[in-house]
């Protein structure tokens, strides 16, 4: 008898309603159990760690590191390796216990009495009560808005991963973690209490999101429009994936001068922009698309690959002695490149091996693209943005952008952009920019027609963007002429909508489809409020825009 799980935390979850024997993103029943497991303990940790500050402790840096990991972990298509998450599990009871004792009690919730068992199968037996749907008595709607606050903190600690590996930490989001977790044991909170915090998990998105900009900005120099290379040139070299900009930016020190070529691929594309990191002529383009086209993209590659964040698939046997995993991603069997206490990396054996396999022959024609327009270039430009608009030249501005994924029905974002009037703007970011940002959009008033603005988490850059026109405009963000049509496939995407949320964005267009994890009321209350809209088709949607 197949071991049972249940996980509907990203878009593309099986029939729509729940993944029950094995993930759609390759996950194992295994995996996903442990993985329940483990914020089952984060909850209990934070249980004690919420005590602890209210009476004047001083939590180590260590331990926010450890939740902040174990939640990353956690999130769809970053960790596929049973031995990794059984050792996060056991060191989340060592911590639990340390916080005990320091606690000098113990509280009665089932998550802080919990002890880790000592075996691999009673580990396995007891995940079962870490599972979503343990509590039969719990309030649907409840529990709906909980799974969205719990995903919404998955993607916030993405986040805060990339910032503090620049040594960056937003406290207040930190504190802000902690207490969620807290909250999200206590039975007591009525929909309405859980609602708030819901609210409240927004605004620590959009904090975490503009701690994350002012990393990359301060230590990299705002982007700049650059063109990027989309085809391949001559030699060895190696593919990097993900989102970290130092783990770019040590590959590329450690290349420099030994004749190895570096690529962006997915997410990594942005990074082209920023001064600290073009400078390197060894970063010679980007390779790929979006994320879910790796197997296919990496099979037979000569040369290898880097993946330092969310976004791994089930490496194929074609390519599985040239790739390595890098911070908390991983998959069982796949070689991994660990941080050393100085925070530095080794990179030696995947240069070495890309000088062995000896890289592409020969160089392809050079196709270029444009990224480089976060908010810093964009509001720079603003003064003339806004006289295009004035004077009849730029009718609308489109954000549309958000997580890939492999289902058919998202060439969905590819017809609305190819539908889109041609004077208007399209921003892009995240890698559902895939969809479209290699097609030859044009310019409208002597601006290319489509600006890329980054990764997902420039979502804030984004928002900045929408603020800086409307306070120029004298109006709202939603007076402006100005539509988000968002795809979302995991959890950091959610954490962006709820910052788009928080910052009283409405009218979002949300695809392909809409969250398992939220109730029917759930929903009503978001349609309410925020006049959030499921996609239909690309001319139903633009005729409503433009009624």
């Amino acid at each position: 008898m197949k071991t049972k799980m249940f996980c509907f935390q990203c878009e593309q979850t099986a029939k729509g309603t729940g993944c029950t024997i094995q993930g759609v993103c390759g996950k194992t029943a295994e995996i996903a159990n442990m993985q329940d497991l483990l914020i089952y303990q984060l909850k209990g940790i934070a249980n004690y760690a919420v005590r602890l500050k209210d009476l004047g402790q001083t939590l180590e840096p260590s331990l926010i590191e450890f939740i902040e990991d174990s939640l990353f972990m956690t999130l769809t298509n970053v960790n596929f390796d049973p031995k990794d998450h059984l050792s996060q599990l056991r060191k989340s009871q060592e911590i639990k216990e340390e916080l005990k004792i320091r606690f000098n009690g113990e509280l009665m919730n089932p998550e802080a009495t919990y002890t880790l068992s000592d075996t691999y199968e009673e580990i396995m037996e007891d995940t079962t009560r870490a599972r979503i749907f343990f509590d039969e008595d719990l309030d649907e709607d409840i529990r709906s808005v909980r799974e969205v606050i719990k995903l919404g903190l998955k993607g916030i600690s993405a986040y805060a991963h990339q910032a503090r590996f620049l040594e960056y930490e937003n406290e207040e989001v930190t504190d802000f973690v902690l207490e969620a977790l807290d909250k999200l044991t206590d039975n007591a909170l009525t929909l309405e209490e859980n609602i708030a915090l819901l609210l409240r998990t927004g605004e620590a998105s959009y904090k975490v999101m503009e701690t994350l900009d002012r990393a990359n900005n301060e230590t990299y120099e705002a982007p700049t429009p650059h063109k990027v290379n989309v085809n391949v040139k001559k030699g060895p070299f190696i593919v990097i994936s993900g989102h970290d900009l130092r783990d770019l930016e040590m590959l590329l020190q450690q290349t420099e001068g030994k004749g190895v070529n570096v690529y962006t691929h997915g997410e990594m594309i942005p990074s082209h922009g920023y001064g600290g990191l073009k400078k390197y002529p060894h970063l010679v383009g980007n390779y790929g698309g979006a994320w879910q086209n790796q197997q296919k993209e990496f099979s037979n590659l000569p040369g290898c690959i880097l993946m330092t964040t969310n976004c791994l698939m089930r490496p194929m046997k074609s390519y599985d002695d040239r790739i390595w995993s890098t911070n908390v991603v991983g998959w069982d069997g796949i070689r991994h490149v660990p941080k050393k206490e100085d925070g530095t990396k080794d990179f030696s054996e995947l240069i070495e091996k890309a000088l062995e396999l000896g890289g592409f022959p020969e160089d392809e024609p050079v196709k270029e693209i444009l990224v480089g327009f976060g908010h810093k270039t964009t509001l720079g430009l603003s003064d003339k943005i806004l006289d295009a608009v004035k004077d009849g030249k730029i009718s609308h501005f489109f954000v549309i952008g958000g997580c890939d994924g492999a289902k058919p029905d998202r060439d969905y974002y590819t017809r609305f952009a190819l539908a889109t009037p041609k004077d208007s703007i399209i921003l892009t970011l995240a890698c559902g920019k895939y969809r479209f940002n290699k097609l030859d959009f044009g310019e409208v008033a002597g601006f290319p027609r489509v600006l890329d603005v980054g990764q997902c988490n420039d979502s804030y850059s984004a928002i900045r963007i929408a603020a800086g026109l409307a306070e120029k405009l004298g109006v709202t963000v939603n007076d402006l002429p100005l539509s988000l049509i968002i795809t979302w496939y995991e959890q950091k995407a959610v954490a962006d909508l709820l910052a788009l949320l928080f910052v009283g964005v409405k009218g979002i267009r949300l695809g392909p489809t809409l969250p398992a994890f939220v109730t029917p009321n759930v929903l009503k209350f978001l349609q309410d409020n925020y006049d959030l809209k499921p996609i239909k088709t690309p001319e139903e949607d633009l005729a409503e825009i433009f009624a």
